[in-house]
């Protein structure tokens, strides 16, 4: 497949060509960046070195990147994938885009203008939502496949077979999650100098963070109808990683044993879930730099609640790691690869 990343010199742009680099069945065609067009990727990021040299493209050469490309990953800020996007498949009928943004995440436009702020350009779309293990045969006939964000893929996954088969209060769910730095990306911020975070965690956009509507429209196709949540994001002095806890009250007569069988009925067969099971406890470092989604459960009989986490790297499962299974479902080939490896540990 003849790959093209447009935005690589970003924190997922960067770790999106580190898994295709070794990808067996990419052949990378371009790479773009709007800031350093020109300069070669190993420049920019030294760990490249003797792994891969190519130099940086600019998105003028749109025409030529489109026509030469099966299926192009967009890594821009919020606002301009959707006109990467329009263009693209205009130029190329038979290309297939990945964005890593949130452009393509909503199906109502709507939504996405409310929370985001600016207008969407391509509303004819026809995004598919790429949570892969929840949309995997959208995904596999989609030609626009909107990513998923890194807190919405530890919280759905957690969450997802507790709505899917009706055994919590859907006005009760409480999302808690924390984030490594990595999450807040590689521009200049005074909130995430190393003399802030470290030593130090902090809540931030309480009640108001974009990937609350992300959450809620996936849960609300599981449950059939709409959901409203609380969610809480935080962030913590580590570079990679998302753990989130999810609460919810149980349906009455609903047991223990009754939940242990949705969380296996739904991921028993999937690959990147790896369930820990009632009473586990999963750990962000068991799934760094991997496309492992690490889940466990509690019940609380004292309150009737159940209490489900979810660890997961964000650069990978929460962004190029995900992207890179959407795109193996969508050529129809071996979804775990260059995704297949151990976590780095300790």
């Amino acid at each position: 497949m003849k790959i093209s990343i447009v935005g690589a010199t970003g924190y997922t742009g960067a770790e999106l060509l580190r898994i295709l680099v070794s990808h067996p069945a990419a052949e990378i065609q371009y790479i773009t960046s709007e800031s350093q067009p020109g300069t070669a990727i190993n420049e920019i990021y030294p760990h490249f070195t003797r792994f891969y040299d190519k130099t940086l493209a600019s998105l003028g050469d749109l025409d030529k990147i489109a026509a030469d490309s099966d299926v192009i990953f967009i890594g821009l800020p919020h606002g301009h994938a959707m006109e990467v996007g329009r263009k693209a498949t205009a130029i190329n009928q038979k290309v297939k885009i990945i964005d890593l943004g949130a452009d393509y995440r909503f199906r109502n436009p709507d939504v996405y203008e409310q929370w985001y702020k600016v207008p969407h350009t391509h509303r004819e779309a026809q995004a598919v939502y790429g949570l892969t293990e929840l949309n995997r045969s959208q995904v596999r006939e989609a030609t626009i496949v909107g990513n998923p964000g890194c807190y919405t893929t530890a919280s759905i996954l957690a969450l997802a077979p507790l709505v899917k088969n009706k055994l919590v209060d859907l006005n009760s769910i409480v999302v808690d999650a924390k984030s490594g730095v990595s999450g807040a990306g590689r521009g200049l911020n005074l909130g995430s100098h190393f003399t802030e975070v470290f030593e130090s965690v902090k809540a931030y956009n309480i009640a108001g963070h974009r990937h609350t509507p992300e959450i809620e429209a996936a849960l609300a196709e599981l449950a059939g109808k709409e959901i409203v949540i609380s969610f809480t994001p935080h962030l913590i002095p580590m570079a990679r990683g998302i753990l989130s806890t999810c609460y919810a009250r149980l349906i009455d007569g609903v047991s223990p044993e009754t939940v242990d069988q949705a969380y296996h009925a739904m991921y028993n067969d999937e690959y990147f879930i790896r369930l820990l099971g009632r009473g586990g406890y999963p750990v962000t470092k068991n799934t760094r730099g991997t496309n492992f989604c690490d889940l466990g459960w509690h019940i609380d009989k004292r309150t009737g609640r159940v209490i489900a986490v979810a660890a997961i790297d964000n650069l990978v499962k929460g962004a190029a790691g995900q992207a890179v299974q959407n795109m193996n479902v969508m050529f129809n080939i071996d979804e775990r690869a260059g995704l297949d490896n151990a976590p780095l540990y300790p």
